[in-house]
């Protein structure tokens, strides 16, 4: 059994491949064409699922997408009917794509991926395209790849169709949502609006209010609560929209939530405040509440003792730290492509096993079916060396032993080191194969690789990768998180004491005051987003992260994305050299390529690159 799934044409486009219940490929399409969340149909994300599948269009026996566009459609028209006269611009704007294109999706996909011939087989797809809903893709990714036999599964996001937060039941190869809350009534929405006024780009902007709500007092968590949301002690919720404009205009928030809040949103870009430090401090505790009111009503609705979640709110990796504190439930799965891009893989699971009746097969012991969502593209050590020496780039191969223990002695010497091995990772995190890298103990490490290497805010917090059997050693965690997907505090015996005039200091001016002895992955409030590294899931970067220990006695690194402030992460080792080129990254490691930047010739110009930078 042979299925694709698809989502597109919102933000986040991909493509994923199950073949007889179990994940082959899956992969954005930014990866691929470098805009940042593309929303395109995603050609080349399916032509790379084929290809590692081995298979062509014929060989498919069904196609899924992530979400029902005639449900979609209709609750923009009851939303544009039920605001009406508000509300007309955004209309105006939105049906001419809907009555071109999106209302007849079905006819659609069969177009775009007869265009996916020529790389996928040259058939035409003739086969059944299926259409499960939005938040049963979220449920069926966040389920069906999980450890557990039986759990209870929670979706919250922006919205699908209708829902905005869903919850249900699965149990072996079944799955049903049993009840959820619908727009314009949204978790996601709400925290998205905040985004929007707090001067972010809504959609992406998210990670940044999260990471900046440390450094802000939660003064108006009280004013959110009774102005704004009317939150239940189930979990249940309603949402005051004379507040919000997104149901009739093509902004988030209203002139009642300026005036509320004290004034005009945040011009992006401009220098930040109190007010948004306290704002994001505010959103953030409310968030965390109903998330753990809402996951209380599931545990005594279901009876279950595991949960699986999904769906945009559930990359809020603050909130879910602080949901395996409560042990609400005993157990805990996260997808880690929590977002649309992890519906095109629900999409092809829930047509794998629901549809088409496929059995699940579990992972063994507590693995999941993800495969540490090491899912993209991956190539070989010659056809690396060959791209290098085209180039003209000069590099040295290094046995494993020799690379490894080379590597670490960089790190150790403060060497901020891009990282690219195997198969690309699914979903927003780098994992230790699309990887910057750098010494953890580093007083710097932070603002050098925010400042000249990512070149993004200052106040972001960076994660720490470490190995899996030492991860109680340095935080306050005693369970494996694979998926950068936990928050927890770093051990009080690493911590530093702040003096006096430190803790008289208010917001961003608490910056750079070293926390602990790992002070370059502890944010300001003492916590870390913890990537735990398994010697079975990722043997080489468990391998790097022990000869690190070995030199240093710290079994940890900092772990960020391998891309620059509006780019995607890097896919090939093309991209890789053209982002560690551009910025201040002292050495790159491709497979077992070390590459230093002292020893390359400048880089071509953009022109250039684009002709001659392309890896086959």
């Amino acid at each position: 059994m042979n299925v694709l799934g698809l989502s597109a044409y919102y933000h986040d486009s991909a493509a994923a491949l199950v073949v007889d219940g179990r994940i082959v490929a899956a992969a954005q399409e930014e990866r691929f064409t470098r805009k940042k969340h593309d929303a395109g149909f995603p050609h080349q994300a399916v032509a790379y699922c084929l290809k590692q599948g081995g298979l062509g269009l014929a060989d498919l026996d069904r196609v899924a997408f992530y979400d029902k566009p005639l449900l979609k459609f209709e609750r923009l028209l009851e939303t544009y009917l039920s605001f009406a006269p508000r509300g007309w611009r955004s209309f105006i704007a939105a049906m001419p794509v809907w009555l071109k294109e999106k209302l007849f999706l079905e006819r659609l996909l069969r177009q775009e991926l007869d265009g996916c011939g020529d790389v996928a087989g040259g058939a035409t797809w003739t086969g059944p395209i299926l259409f499960p809903e939005h938040h049963f893709s979220h449920a069926a990714s966040a389920f069906f790849p999980s450890p557990f036999e039986e759990a209870a599964v929670l979706t919250m996001d922006g919205v699908g169709e209708w829902s905005t937060t869903s919850f249900g039941v699965g149990r072996g190869s079944s799955l049903s949502l049993q009840a959820d809350i619908t727009f314009p009534h949204s978790l996601g929405l709400l925290y998205s609006a905040f985004t929007y006024y707090t001067g972010f780009k809504v959609n992406s902007g998210e990670y940044k209010v999260m990471g900046l709500a440390p450094y802000g007092e939660p003064k108006y968590v009280d004013l959110i609560l009774t102005h704004l949301i009317d939150l239940k002690e189930d979990g249940s919720f309603r949402l005051n929209m004379e507040y919000f404009d997104y149901c009739t205009d093509l902004r988030m928030t209203s002139e009642r939530f300026h005036r509320l809040f004290g004034g005009e949103p945040r011009k992006p870009e401009s220098e930040l405040t109190q007010r948004e430090m306290d704002l994001a401090r505010s959103i953030q505790e409310v968030t965390e509440e109903a998330v753990l009111r809402i996951a209380g009503h599931v545990r005594r609705q279901t009876g279950m003792k595991a949960l699986c979640l999904a769906g945009g709110v559930s990359l809020n990796c603050v909130a879910n730290g602080r949901l395996r504190r409560e042990r609400i439930f005993d157990r805990l799965w996260i997808q880690p492509a929590a977002g649309d891009a992890g519906g095109a893989l629900g999409a092809a699971l829930a047509a794998a096993h629901i549809h088409a009746g496929g059995q699940r097969a579990l992972p063994s012991g507590q693995a999941d079916g993800m495969a540490g969502s090491y899912l993209g593209p991956a190539y070989t050590q010659e056809e690396i060396e060959g791209w290098l020496q085209a180039q003209g780039a000069p590099f040295e191969r290094l046995a494993d032993e020799a690379l490894f223990g080379t590597v670490a002695e960089l790190l150790a010497q403060e060497s901020v080191v891009g990282w690219v091995q195997g198969r690309m990772e699914f979903g927003p995190r780098a994992l230790g194969n699309r990887s910057i890298i750098g010494d953890a103990r580093s007083p710097k490490m932070q603002s050098v690789m925010n400042l000249k290497i990512k070149y993004r805010e200052s106040f972001r917090p960076f994660a720490p990768a470490v190995l899996e059997e030492r991860v109680a050693d340095y935080f306050e965690l005693d369970e494996p998180s694979s998926y950068m997907l936990l928050v927890a505090g770093v051990r009080e015996s690493r911590r530093t004491p702040l003096s006096e005039a430190d803790r008289r200091l208010f917001g961003i001016e608490r910056l750079n005051r070293p926390r602990s002895d790992i002070p370059a992955v502890t944010h300001l409030d003492y916590s870390a987003r913890i990537q735990t590294v398994s010697k079975d899931t990722n043997p080489r970067f468990h391998a790097l992260l022990k000869a690190f220990e070995a030199k240093t006695g710290y079994g940890l690194l900092v772990n960020t994305s391998f891309n620059v402030r509006g780019e995607p992460i890097v896919c090939t080792p093309a991209d890789a050299y053209r982002c560690f080129m551009r910025t201040d990254m002292d050495s790159l490691v491709l497979g077992n390529c070390l590459v230093r930047k002292a020893d390359q010739p400048p880089l071509a110009s953009d022109s250039d690159w684009r002709a001659e930078f392309q890896l086959d």
